[in-house]
């Protein structure tokens, strides 16, 4: 299996959403700007310009031709797809945090995060048709949850709302009413804040995540817990196979931790386990940082993953001076790009990245920090760019292996 690196985010990237026909791709980062891609070769086809802050979540209309996205800037902004045209804008007293459009299109269910007294609520904006008609005002505010709501979504027939969030706790509420039906069992539930939740491609059953380790497959309709998937690694995103029964968990060590340890030790793999054994399957390497997002494409031979850059490897850079700093990251580029001669490939994998001045493996830090400088990359960029060499590497030791073989 060979990846597709999409590059064109600049800082941490936070979620992931096919639309129904699988083509198109959206994702949300920390750089103000949603962008869509051609999923069949992460060919980026536009941004969506227009937010101030931190995009944390998105989704798409079922036609395609809709797109909402909720920020750090306490806004919540729908924007035509092919055009990019912001169509409104929904203003909060708070960041939102999570989005999702009800089935038809004609709802969406908006989370905002508890902020300068004003405690996190879940509110249900009307869509309008004809955007010069959208109004501002919910049809419904629930409010209730303790700290943060990391993400609502809608139930069957868009008849229940089922949050998570920072207090552990998955809810089922009365979409019209905004009554609470049923909350999980704090003796079989999550123990840390639940990162992540997914609905299956049926709506029967969905998924949630949690630092406590560990991913819960839950009932819709009872809330019943159905099955536990254990991992040695916090899970910040969890996706399910519209296809098979497989279940993926992301995550990895904490991000403050990610620039001064190996790879290796941050568990940064997105691991599959079967749905109904629990037994982990298999995994996939790659990322040199926790996994943020997780989505399976919805003809499910596919599955999209994102790498969270935490945002200490911009401090690493501005305290280059730091000998254990500069140690480390000499140590990671030489170790990840040695052929089999132990010959160092820093020059020819980032002949790409225009930093072809390199030249052998570093023996000094002083040369880079001053590329560092130079260039004024950050280490987050750094490791993106890993990513593609290391693929690069591989494919090339791969094909080099199956050609002296034959």
């Amino acid at each position: 299996m060979r990846p597709i690196l999409m590059k064109g985010h600049e800082r941490p990237l936070t979620f992931l959403k096919y639309n129904r026909e699988g083509d198109l791709l959206f994702s949300c980062a920390k750089d103000h700007n949603p962008t869509v891609w051609f999923a069949e070769n992460g060919e980026r086809l536009g941004t969506y310009r227009g937010h101030n802050g931190a995009v944390w979540c998105c989704d798409v209309s079922r036609d395609s031709m809709l797109l909402i996205t909720a920020s750090a800037d306490q806004s919540v902004k729908l924007w035509n797809v092919q055009t990019g045209a912001q169509l409104y804008t929904f203003s909060f007293n708070s960041p939102a945090r999570s989005v999702d459009f009800s089935v038809g299109d004609k709802l969406a269910v908006i989370t905002t995060d508890p902020f300068m007294g004003v405690t996190s609520a879940i509110n249900v904006k009307s869509i309008a048709d004809d955007p010069s008609q959208q109004s501002g005002e919910s049809v419904l505010t629930i409010t209730g949850p303790t700290g943060r709501i990391n993400r609502a979504v809608w139930g069957s027939l868009n008849k229940t709302i089922i949050s998570a969030g920072e207090d552990s706790v998955v809810r089922i509420w009365d979409s019209e009413t905004g009554k609470l039906l049923k909350e999980s069992d704090p003796e079989v539930g999550h123990k840390k804040p639940i990162t992540s939740l997914t609905k299956s491609a049926d709506g029967s059953h969905f998924l949630t995540g949690s630092l406590d380790k560990s991913a819960k497959l839950w009932d819709t309709r009872t809330l019943t817990l159905i099955k536990t998937y254990a991992t040695e690694r916090p899970v910040n995103a969890v996706t399910m196979s519209p296809l098979l029964d497989h279940v993926v968990l992301g995550g990895g060590q904490d991000a403050s931790s990610v620039t001064t340890t190996d790879h290796r030790a941050g568990k940064f793999e997105a691991k599959f386990y079967d749905k109904v054994l629990q037994e982990e399957i298999g995994g996939v390497k790659g990322h040199f940082g926790p996994i943020n997002a997780l989505a399976f494409n919805p003809d499910g031979k596919r599955c999209k993953q994102l790498n969270l850059c935490n945002d200490a490897a911009e401090k690493v850079i501005n305290k280059s001076s730091s000998k254990e700093s500069l140690a480390w990251i000499v140590s990671f580029l030489d170790s990840k790009l040695r052929d089999v001669n132990g010959r160092s490939r820093v020059r020819e994998s980032y002949a790409a990245h225009k930093t072809n001045h390199f030249c052998g493996h570093f023996s000094d830090a002083c040369m880079l920090r001053q590329f560092l400088t130079e260039q004024r990359v950050t280490v987050a960029r750094i490791i993106i760019s890993l990513d593609a060499a290391v693929y690069d590497f591989w494919a090339h030791q791969r094909s080099e292996k199956s050609s002296g073989s034959s």
